[in-house]
């Protein structure tokens, strides 16, 4: 098989977009709890010391600790949990089917973290360079 068609070639890339992708979506929701932007999302603009408060903070700081691949694996588990409990406290007691009781997002970010958190941040991150600084240094 020619290296061109080598399956998973691209991973470390792909890893990348969804760590981006996800991250920035994440940060979405922080700023929303945060700092009430955009205008007119749910829930709009919590206190800071309110369960909302505290899950904005969480989503805004491991938002963008994964966009920029910084400490990826710990704050992917973070978020992940955080994800866990929101279904548990706010999804699952609206009903047993997801697609009923909104919890979709909730669980498809708990898993994208908790890939991310076993992975890594794939290519183009701040944890790659500190990774290849530290082999370099110990050559």
């Amino acid at each position: 098989m020619s290296q061109s068609l080598t399956p998973g070639r691209f991973t470390p890339q792909a890893l990348a977009a969804l760590r981006l992708v996800t991250g920035l979506l994440f940060i979405e929701h922080g700023l929303v709890k945060l700092a009430g932007f955009p205008e007119g999302a749910q829930p709009g603009q919590q206190p800071l010391l309110s369960l909302f408060g505290v899950g904005g903070v969480i989503e805004l700081v491991t938002g963008l600790l994964v966009v920029v691949g910084l400490f990826t694996r710990p704050a992917a588990f973070i978020a992940a949990g955080q994800m866990a409990v929101a279904y548990f406290m706010f999804h699952a007691s609206q009903g047993f089917y997801p697609v009923l009781n909104g919890g979709e997002p909730a669980i498809l970010f708990a898993f994208v973290f908790l890939l991310l958190s076993t992975t890594g941040a794939g290519a183009y991150s701040l944890d790659g360079q500190r990774q290849s600084r530290a082999r370099l240094a110990a050559a």
